[in-house]
């Protein structure tokens, strides 16, 4: 494993040397220590490699994320993960606003509560929390899913696409053209596998309610085709 102090070495220089990093690199476990809420930590990795931050994160920690692991062992701000592309991130603790916003791909589990907006604009990645997530989480999601084992806030949900949410907990209102749907057999199993990759095992599909697109709004009407 290769350790990177941050309160002994420049941002710059660790994620010039992540950056680096090819599929077939030998430096496969990084770890590093003294985060102190520094913003912008591990982004734009491109390899599949192992990365442990040992302490909060500021903003926008893990964007761009492709195919690498990264863990963070406390909490993240605004925009953790954001376009994220695929691989897998993790939060120890709670993520602020627009966690997982854009991404299109791969896996990210917060173990604590996100905050407003989680999942704004989701365009193929999965979004597992373990906790609360706030108010205009999955606007104007496209794709992918999002899974909330706690409670979601007001306008869950408005103007989505085609994505797929999960809440076990109550969700305190629906946003516009977001509606309860059916909870069928297909879908159960995706929950079933969702949870499973997420590492969680206190919890059944059977528990979650399904909610998605009533597809009424102005994109989804036929007659609106000749105006694209």
């Amino acid at each position: 494993m290769r350790t990177y102090d941050l309160a002994q070495s420049p941002l710059r220089e660790l994620n010039e040397t992540l950056h680096r990093q090819t599929d077939g690199s030998n430096e496969a476990q990084w770890e590093i220590l003294n985060p102190r809420g520094g913003h912008a930590i591990a982004v734009g990795l491109d390899a599949p490699i192992n990365v442990d931050v040992r302490g909060s994160v500021g903003y926008y920690c893990a964007g761009m994320n492709k195919k690498a692991t990264v863990t963070v062992h406390g909490s993240a701000g605004p925009g953790v993960a954001e376009n994220m592309m695929s691989g897998r991130v993790v939060i120890k603790g709670d993520a602020s606003q627009y966690a997982g916003a854009t991404g299109r791909g791969g896996l990210l589990v917060i173990e604590g509560n996100a905050s407003s907006r989680c999942g704004i604009s989701m365009k193929g990645i999965d979004i597992v929390v373990k906790g609360n997530i706030g108010h205009m989480s999955a606007f104007m999601a496209q794709s992918g899913h999002l899974v909330v084992l706690g409670d979601a806030g007001d306008a869950l949900g408005d103007s989505i696409y085609e994505a797929k949410l999960f809440v076990r907990g109550k969700v305190k209102s629906l946003g516009a053209d977001c509606i309860e749907k059916e909870m069928r057999p297909e879908h159960q199993e995706a929950l079933t596998n969702l949870l499973k990759n997420a590492g969680i095992k206190d919890a059944k599909a059977s528990e979650f309610r399904r909610y998605g697109s009533a597809r009424k709004l102005y994109n989804f009407n036929i007659d609106n085709a000749d105006a694209y």
